[in-house]
Parts: C-alpha cells; sequence; structure tokens
C-alpha cells in the first residue's frame, strides 16, 4: 500500500512496463520523464491501477508507440512474440515464417496492416496445431 492507502499495482503491471521500456528502447533517464509526464510519478512502484491505465494509454498514443515508419505498433509486436513464444519458436523460426509468406526479413519490417496479418495467421497455425 502506499501512504494514501492506495494499492500498489501487482509485479505482473511492473513487469508488463518494463517490457514496454525495453520494446520502446527508452533509456532510464527518458523512462523516468516519461512516467513523470505521464502520471507525475518517478517509478512504476508507485503507480495504482488507475494510474497504470492512465500510462498504458499514454503509452499508446505517444511517438514511442510505433515500432517503425510503416506503422507497425508496439501492442502487435509484444502480441507476435507472445503468440510465437506460445508455439514454441524462438526469434529465428518466427522470421522465417515472416520471411516465407510476408517476405520481409523481421518483425520490425512488417506495416501495421501486415502485423494484424501476421497475428491472425500464428493464431490459425495454433488452432491447427490443437486439433
Amino acid at each position: 500500500m502506499l501512504e494514501t492507502g492506495i494499492a500498489m499495482i501487482d509485479r505482473k503491471k511492473i513487469a508488463l512496463i518494463h517490457i514496454v521500456k525495453k520494446e520502446l528502447n527508452l533509456t532510464d533517464e527518458a523512462y523516468r520523464a516519461f512516467l513523470q509526464e505521464a502520471v507525475g510519478v518517478q517509478s512504476s512502484k508507485d503507480l495504482d491501477d488507475e494510474k497504470f491505465r492512465v500510462l498504458m494509454n499514454y503509452f499508446v498514443r505517444s511517438k514511442h508507440y510505433r515500432v517503425n515508419p510503416w506503422g507497425l505498433t508496439i501492442k502487435q509486436k509484444i502480441y507476435v512474440k507472445d503468440l510465437a513464444g506460445e508455439l514454441g519458436w524462438d526469434g529465428e523460426h518466427l522470421n522465417h515464417f515472416i520471411h516465407k509468406y510476408y517476405h520481409k526479413e523481421s518483425l520490425e519490417k512488417l506495416t501495421r496492416r501486415e502485423g494484424i496479418k501476421l497475428i491472425e495467421s500464428l493464431k490459425n497455425v495454433m488452432k491447427h496445431n490443437t486439433r
């Protein structure tokens, strides 16, 4: 609990914030400035659930949210990596799949639209594997 009696967020949410920080390649200084600007705290440990939601919305609307100039979003990138992990694929396997079906060398080269199609493709592979 914070001094104000408001419950702090759990470790999973803090971990998610740090995953986003890493995916966005934010330095510690930039990350702390981001926290301060978005929700007025210096550390993710000082967030409650409401401030967590505000921060995540702020991430989504920021210029940092786009992974590349073609519009692939951080949310898409994280979701693709999660799906690939569920399939037991490493980065190399995922890149081979992307190259074979999307003719791009890596996830970071996909457009937003291709990211959507890739997510659907991976979901279909998962469905096929569970039959």
